[in-house]
């Protein structure tokens, strides 16, 4: 489904990514591990067109998408649950559900689209006409998960979702990140924590200092002793 070939990103003279490639099958989920800095954010952000390649190709089902602005890249189907939730903290949970259907081909079948969420997150449904900058930071990410589903997404980039949330949320916002892939959504998976993203990671990629530097399995990863060393502290 998506395939980026020997990509380079640069700020002004500093390399953020330098000749990354990897491969996303359609269905699966991959993840992304890396210390801070090793350039994982800034390979979701160039995915989704928020920065711009010095070189490279990004391939979203056989189309070159590398440099098209943001939001004809989401109107492909690529959703993007960033990373500190970026929710819209003045508006209602009914307004931010509604900014995710704003996408052409997502606004004819908004209702569905948001009945589904709802069903999906009914904490949500309870609070719909709460401001959302008052949302817990679980309910708030949940709100950012069902803000990026009313677009209709095929493939979904999540950058650092557990970030700031309490042990049982995360456990449930990672559930539900299977529970979407089980029900055919193909997932790419930024996570501070290592451990549990290699464990329903289908495949999996290190980088460091903007280069891959191992891939493999999730299961071939997590069993790897560099991997175990530098990021399991095993």
């Amino acid at each position: 489904m998506l395939r980026i070939e020997n990509l380079s990103v640069h700020y002004g003279d500093a390399q953020a990514l330098d000749g990354v490639s990897l491969t996303v099958d359609e269905g699966a989920i991959v993840a992304i591990v890396g210390a801070n800095g090793a350039g994982k954010t800034s390979l979701i952000r160039t995915i989704a067109g928020m920065h711009r390649p010095t070189g490279g190709r990004i391939l979203f089902r056989g189309a070159d998408i590398a440099g098209l602005p943001s939001h004809r890249v989401c109107d492909l189907g690529i959703g993007q649950v960033a990373e500190g939730r970026q929710i819209f903290p003045s508006l209602t949970v009914s307004e931010n559900l509604d900014m995710g259907a704003m996408l052409p081909h997502a606004r004819p079948h908004r209702a569905q689209n948001r009945d589904r969420v709802l069903t999906m997150f009914p904490r949500l449904s309870e609070r719909i006409g709460q401001a959302a900058g008052t949302l817990s930071g679980g309910e708030q990410q949940m709100l950012a998960i069902g803000r990026c589903l009313m677009g209709e997404p095929k493939l979904i980039m999540f950058d650092e979702p557990s970030l700031g949330l309490a042990p049982t949320i995360v456990h449930d916002v990672l559930k539900t990140i299977c529970d979407l892939n089980a029900g055919g959504m193909t997932c790419v998976l930024v996570e501070q924590n290592v451990a549990v993203s290699l464990k329903i990671a289908t495949r999996a990629y290190v980088l460091e200092n903007g280069r891959v530097t191992l891939s493999g399995s999730g299961a071939d990863l997590l069993a790897d002793e560099r991997v175990r060393q530098a990021y399991l502290g095993i």
